[in-house]
């Protein structure tokens, strides 16, 4: 019955969530295609519709065929004359990772016949403008936007001033043609236009995008003949036939540069990368970064080739369309809702995309600074998959006015820490809640105070700001320099908060034999907000590393291999490694003979000294020490949360009786057949105990080449001396 009722529950607010994401999406699309007044970035709105994507993969019953996400581009504006589309401009479906792209060449593989064999083409997906351009015996008659896809706005003199567009075609050509393709403005020309404009106070454009379609969608053809724009032709909507047309072409191929001949006959055209070949013919301009692929393989080859080159590219790009070269294999696989199944766009990963923020946790730095930080489900962002974002301080989270269960715009510009730079408050649902920085040190339990931070210098801080055509939108966010810099930080003013001793995470880590934190990564660790105190290390997760400068995916697996594999440790190392005063390996040995487990011991810490002073070799100043680490609330709670983060304290057997029972021997100098760790260990074996320091209790010395003031010591105590190779002999 619960069961039942939990999933009730969980549709219900998935369903909610649907909605949510559809009309936001819904509006964000009108601001985009209507308006040219893009609301959030394009990996922004990827992002959201990435996530109504797979819930309606994972919930089919709230699919909905006339819902905003199966409808293409927005409505046509007023302001210009309506032109009906004979053939619809379709929208593309996009992947936005190779697991996505197999997905899709699965999934159409299972609608071609068993035996079908076809290539891939590839070819640069443009962020520009879709427009469909008519000619009439080679003569330009009219140019229109996509629109809805089905009527668009007849913008032919503005295009008319794209230098790039032929007004007449190149013989041979057909009677009658309709080219799609994508009207473009450089992103050298973005910066000189913003520059323009902010030296005139004009709002700046958003992007590459939003500037070629303002261009074209001016009333007045000289404004958008100012811009310079660009225009390439990736495909034929339409075209009659012509018995005068036919050659052989010869098309690039990726795989060890080889070349594949096709021909053309009558103009009846076989292959999409037959049209782009046409294309080039009758005077268009075509990107030539494209490839013919046997396979996915190559595919890939081919996406991984321009994400190289795509930061120095002349125009904005966002993907690759893949699609299935064979015409006659194009018309089987059809269309469904407003994309075609043959044809693709890969997205390369968003340096943006959108989460929930589940809770904020705070994390104690070095210097007892008090970092909040956003743990949301390991959202894809920049190629890595995240589950923590830093929010900086409380400043930050007032800024943004950022609550718990908000839908936030998280960035990772580059290899480092992701933040949150965008709260999206038009998805709340009004359960959302507000977050209260603790009054109590969550690592010691010591008083938290606020103190100001930095100075009159200017410093780069997050800011809102509204764009252009937007009204009252304040979904952008960019760095700026602010008079008023200075902000309040909580830190924890205990001078002993373990969180802030370095040499605390050095010892444990080292007592847990976790070889690949070195001082300098533990130190990194904590700027960066990743872990307070020791038990944190053992909540990290690759992705959370991976995404330091410097580390990467195999440094950051080794990382996680080897925490993993130390979450089990003997009960007198753990005693240790929690580094209770006068408590060293030794004494730590002697406790956990003694009690066999940590909860005896802790039961027997937290009454009487007596049971503790009763043990050998411990003292009153060592009894007191641990009686108060165990009557302390924090160090209880820490040892709480190692547990539930997956450390387990292995009991304390005692051994039998051996050869080396109640012999007590002290290592020096340097032993040539074995470490002296390794003598150590095998001393402890047969039941022996190994000392630092030499006292009257010690039954024998072992001295090695170059052996210390220890061997000094033992002489004037009459301690008997062993030499190495009388220590072997009695192994």
């Amino acid at each position: 019955m619960k069961e039942v009722e939990d999933k009730k529950r969980t549709s219900l607010a998935e369903s909610k969530r649907v909605k949510k994401l559809r009309k936001e999406i819904a509006r964000l699309r009108d601001l985009y295609h209507t308006q040219n007044a893009p609301g959030v970035t394009d990996d922004v709105y990827d992002s959201l519709t990435h996530e109504l994507k797979e819930l309606l993969k994972k919930y089919p019953e709230f699919n909905d065929l006339n819902a905003p996400e199966n409808r293409v581009a927005g409505k046509p504006l007023n302001k210009f004359v309506k032109v009906q589309h004979k053939t619809r401009m379709l929208s593309l479906n996009d992947a936005f990772s190779e697991t996505e792209l197999y997905e899709w060449e699965t999934r159409i593989k299972k609608l071609l016949p068993a035996r079908a064999k076809f290539n891939y083409f590839c070819e640069v997906k443009f962020d520009g403008l879709a427009v469909s351009l008519v000619y009439e015996n080679g003569k330009f008659m009219r140019g229109a936007t996509r629109g809805d896809g089905l009527i668009g706005e007849d913008i032919t003199q503005n295009l008319k001033t794209i230098h790039s567009i032929p007004l007449l075609l190149q013989k041979p050509y057909l009677p009658h043609l309709e080219i799609r393709g994508e009207a473009l403005l450089s992103k050298e020309m973005l910066v000189k236009l913003n520059k323009e404009n902010e030296k005139k106070g004009k709002p700046l454009f958003a992007n590459t995008r939003n500037a070629a379609a303002g261009s074209l969608r001016q009333l007045d053809p000289k404004l958008a003949a100012k811009r310079e724009l660009d225009f390439f032709a990736y495909d034929i909507a339409e075209a009659t036939p012509n018995h005068e047309f036919s050659s052989r072409l010869t098309l690039p191929r990726v795989r060890g540069g080889t070349y594949a001949t096709q021909k053309i006959h009558d103009s009846a055209m076989q292959t999409h990368s037959e049209k782009h070949q046409m294309l080039r013919r009758i005077g268009f301009k075509v990107e030539k970064l494209e490839a013919l692929c046997a396979n996915m393989n190559e595919v890939f080859t081919f996406i991984k080739k321009f994400e190289k080159i795509r930061p120095d590219f002349l125009y904005g790009t966002d993907g690759v369309v893949v699609s299935v070269d064979d015409l006659k294999l194009q018309e089987t696989l059809g269309v469904v809702g407003k994309a075609p199944r043959f044809m693709v766009a890969f997205k390369y990963p968003a340096e943006r995309a959108t989460t929930i923020v589940k809770d904020i946790k705070v994390n104690v730095g070095r210097t007892g600074v008090l970092t909040p930080l956003a743990l949301f489900e390991p959202t894809l962002v920049a190629g890595s998959r995240v589950s923590k974002a830093t929010l900086h301080n409380m400043d930050q989270i007032e800024r943004l006015d950022l609550r718990i269960g908000d839908t936030v715009v998280i960035e990772k510009a580059g290899d480092v820490i992701p933040k949150v730079v965008e709260v999206l408050i038009r998805m709340r649902t009004g359960k959302e809640k507000k977050f209260k920085m603790p009054d109590k040190c969550p690592a010691c339990g010591g008083k938290v105070r606020k103190k100001k931070m930095g100075d009159s210098s200017a410093h780069e801080i997050s800011s809102r700001l509204t764009l252009p055509g937007v009204p009252g939108g304040t979904y952008a966010t960019q760095k700026s320099c602010e008079l008023e810099n200075i902000s309040v930080a909580h830190y924890c003013s205990n001078p002993k908060c373990p969180a802030k001793n370095e040499r605390y995470l050095e010892h444990f880590v080292s007592v847990f034999e976790i070889y690949e934190l070195g001082p300098k990564i533990l130190r990194r660790f904590k700027d960066e907000g990743l872990i307070t105190d020791a038990a944190d290390i053992f909540t990290l997760k690759k992705e959370d590393i991976a995404l330091l400068e410097r580390f990467g995916e195999k440094s950051a697996e080794n990382i996680i291999n080897e925490i993993k594999n130390k979450k089990k440790i003997p009960f007198s190392r753990f005693l240790w490694a929690l580094g209770i005063l006068h408590v060293g390996e030794e004494t730590a040995r002697d406790l956990a003979l003694h009690f066999g487990t940590l909860e005896k011991l802790i039961t027997s810490a937290r009454g009487v000294l007596a049971e503790i002073d009763s043990i050998e070799n411990i003292g009153p100043a060592v009894s007191k020490s641990v009686y108060d680490f165990f009557n302390n609330k924090n160090n209880l709670n820490f040892i709480k949360k190692l547990q539930r983060n997956g450390v387990i304290v292995e009991r304390a057997e005692k051994k039998k009786a051996d050869k080396f029972t109640e012999l007590h021997f002290v290592l020096t100098g340097t032993l040539s057949q074995m470490s002296r760790e390794i003598a150590k260990e095998r001393i402890l074996a047969l039941g022996g105990k190994v000392a630092g320091s030499v006292s009257k209790n010690t039954s024998y010395i072992v001295a090695g080449a170059d052996p210390g003031s220890k061997l000094k010591v033992a002489e004037k105590l009459g301690v008997k001396i062993l030499s190495e190779k009388e220590f072997l002999s009695m192994l």
